[in-house]
């Protein structure tokens, strides 16, 4: 079929529009009408060649929609269910086989490398192939193609809001609530509070944790934190992070959650970290080669924990309908971080979330 699809084509220029043709679904895939695609991070980052992807190529990666047509060996959905979509896993190597697909295996292949797993393409245009399949969906687009592990079924009444519930918002909230499994009255320092820190902020409140620290250098962003559960919030602009949250809590944090990527933040945060503290990285540094520095000596005898983290340790099958049942009770409202454009309009929708004017944007169809 013939879709509307939004594509890079270059490092650093804007996303271009143009009508492809589009594969019909196999027997485990799933074609989904597109009402709803948070931008992420990672996809501008994609954008501008730091996975190495080929141009040109649909990106998009938190999308919802209504089922079209299933493949023929498909059971979980059929055509006409409200679903979102997450990342895409194998399903048989051990991480997927033990309830942990955000660390399969074949991740690289089945999300970031332009094609299905075994090379072919689902997109192309007069020009020719056009690469897709990114996160298993590729959803700046009016249609998208998704495999029967990544398509979550929802409530028909939130499905163009649950895209980022997919991947940005349960990698925050399942850092929290998963990965660190933050006790019950402790204290955690979140740094950046973007869509993922924010999303963090409303785990923590979940987990039950007493002190919600978030170092955040736009103040309305920092106010947003506070509305929803944060305890403090600290300016790194005023004065190192790390100073400012030992005047408070002279022992330390119990756990430190970095979204920053950046190595000077996650140093700060290491400083403030109790003994037995647990500290989570999710942020992507610019350059993948930088390591982080971490003294051995200091490290032992804090009893420190470093922990890498993909996807909040998220099975989207179990992870996405707990948060919108949060959601609805109530504890979990990631819709006031949400601001929607028009899909004709992510160019604009980019330059807005760069300039800070919006936390979370939500690409809906055009009227």
């Amino acid at each position: 079929m013939k879709i509307s699809a939004a594509l890079a084509t270059a490092p650093h220029t804007e996303l271009e529009f143009r009508e492809v043709d589009l594969d019909a679904p196999r027997p485990c895939e799933v074609l989904v009408e597109i009402k709803g695609v948070g931008l992420c991070h990672t996809d501008l980052a994609a954008r501008d060649g730091i996975y190495g992807l080929p141009y040109p190529m649909v990106l998009g990666h938190e999308g919802s929609g209504i089922v079209v047509m299933v493949g023929s060996e498909v059971t979980s959905v059929r055509p006409g269910d409200a679903v979102a979509l997450s990342f895409s896993s194998c399903g048989s190597c051990n991480p997927c086989s033990n309830g942990r697909p955000a660390y399969c295996s074949r991740f690289t292949e089945e999300n970031y490398i332009g094609t299905r797993p075994d090379g072919s393409t689902l997109m192309s245009d007069e020009q020719g192939v056009v690469h897709s399949h990114f996160f298993g969906q590729s959803s700046f687009a009016t249609h998208a193609i998704a495999n029967e592990r990544n398509v979550v079924k929802v409530d028909p009444e939130l499905v163009e809001l649950v895209g980022p519930l997919g991947c940005g918002l349960q990698t925050g909230a399942g850092a929290i609530m998963r990965s660190m499994a933050c006790r019950p009255g402790s204290s955690l320092m979140i740094l950046g509070a973007g869509p993922v820190g924010l999303a963090a902020v409303m785990g923590a409140v979940i987990q039950g944790c007493a002190e919600i620290i978030v170092v955040e250098p736009h103040a309305t962003r920092r106010d947003l934190a506070l509305e929803l559960g944060a305890t403090r919030v600290l300016d790194p602009g005023a004065s190192p992070a790390a100073g400012q949250v030992l005047e408070l809590a002279p022992s330390g944090v119990d756990y430190v959650f970095d979204t920053t990527g950046r190595i000077e933040m996650i140093q700060q945060g290491i400083e403030t970290a109790a003994s037995n503290a647990v500290v989570g990285l999710v942020g992507v540094p610019a350059d993948f080669s930088v390591d982080l520095p971490l003294n051995i000596v200091a490290t032992m005898q804090k009893g420190l924990c470093v922990k890498g983290i993909v996807e909040g340790d998220s099975d989207p099958q179990v992870f996405v309908p707990e948060l919108i049942e949060h959601y609805k009770a109530g504890r979990f409202p990631f819709d006031r971080l949400i601001t929607t454009f028009p899909l004709a309009q992510i160019n604009e929708a980019v330059a807005a979330q760069h300039r800070g004017e919006v936390v979370k944007v939500v690409l809906v169809p055009d009227s």
